[in-house]
C-alpha cells in the first residue's frame, strides 16, 4: 500500500513496519507511534519539532540543529525543551550561516547525528509529532535515520503549514490569485502566527521555532477545530 495512496492508513502501516523493522531502536519508536484510532486533538500529547539545515535539498544538504518541544492543548512544557547542535559532513554556506546562526566553530565541535540520534527518537516516542512544512523534517529526518541505521522513517505528522494552506492556498479564491497574478497570503511560520495574536519571535533556531510551532497548533485548535476530532482526521 503506497504512502499517499486513497486507500492508505497511517496505522496499518505502522503496524506492518513494528514487525518488519531491524532496528529495536525503530521498532521500539514506531510501537510508540500505534496511537488508538479514536484519540482527540484534546487528548493526544504531542511534540513540535523543527531542523535547521545546511539547505533545502534533503539529498545533499544535511540536519545542523534540532529543537523539540513536547506539549498538549493546556501546556508548552518548555522545561523539557530539547536542542541538538550537529555536525553535518558538508560544509556550512554561507547563506546558511545567515540564517541560523550556527557558525563553523560551533558544528565542529558538536557530535554527528549518529550520537544523537537515539535521543532525539526517544523524545518523540508516544507523542504526535507536530511540525510547520512537514517536506522538510519528514525528509531530512529519513535520510538521516537512513545513513545511521540503513532503515527508512515515515509516520504520520500534524503540519500547521497545511492548515493555513487549507485556508489561504486552497479554493477558487486562490486560483483566481494565480490566475491574475496577485501576492498570495503568506503561510510562513511568522505570518501565520502574526494572523492568531501571537508575539513575533526571533525566528530560525530550531528549539524556538518548535516553540513557536506549538504555539500556533494550540491557536489553529482554538480557532478553526472542535477539540473532539480525531488525530487521525488531520494527520497526514
Amino acid at each position: 500500500m503506497a504512502r499517499g495512496s486513497d486507500t492508505f492508513s497511517w496505522h496499518e502501516f505502522i503496524r506492518q513496519e513494528v514487525v518488519s523493522v531491524n532496528s529495536p531502536l525503530l521498532k521500539s519508536f514506531y510501537a510508540s507511534q500505534n496511537f488508538p484510532e479514536d484519540l482527540t486533538l484534546d487528548q493526544a500529547e504531542y511534540v513540535a519539532l523543527d531542523f535547521e539545515t545546511t539547505g533545502l535539498d534533503p539529498k545533499t544538504d544535511e540536519i545542523v540543529s534540532i529543537g523539540l518541544v513536547p506539549f498538549n492543548l493546556k501546556r508548552i512544557k518548555v522545561a523539557e525543551a530539547k536542542h541538538w547542535i550537529v555536525r553535518p559532513k558538508c560544509k556550512l554556506s554561507d547563506d546558511s550561516i545567515v540564517i541560523h546562526g550556527i557558525t563553523h566553530s560551533e558544528v565542529s565541535a558538536a557530535p554527528r547525528i549518529s550520537e544523537v540520534l537515539e535521543q532525539v527518537l526517544k523524545a518523540l516516542e508516544g507523542k504526535v509529532v507536530v511540525v510547520h512544512y512537514q517536506y522538510i523534517e519528514r525528509q531530512f529526518l529519513n535520510r538521516a535515520v537512513e545513513g545511521v541505521l540503513g532503515e527508512e522513517l515515515w509516520f504520520p505528522m500534524l503540519d500547521t503549514m497545511r492548515f493555513e494552506a487549507m485556508l489561504y492556498r486552497d479554493g477558487w479564491r486562490t486560483k483566481l490569485k494565480r490566475l491574475f497574478g496577485s501576492k498570495l497570503v503568506s503561510i510562513r511560520l511568522v505570518d501565520s502566527r502574526l494572523r492568531y495574536g501571537l508575539p513575533r519571535y526571533h525566528m530560525h533556531s530550531a528549539v524556538t521555532d518548535a516553540i513557536a510551532t506549538a504555539e500556533l497548533l494550540q491557536a489553529q485548535i482554538r480557532h478553526r477545530f472542535d477539540e473532539s476530532v480525531r488525530v487521525t482526521d488531520l494527520w497526514q
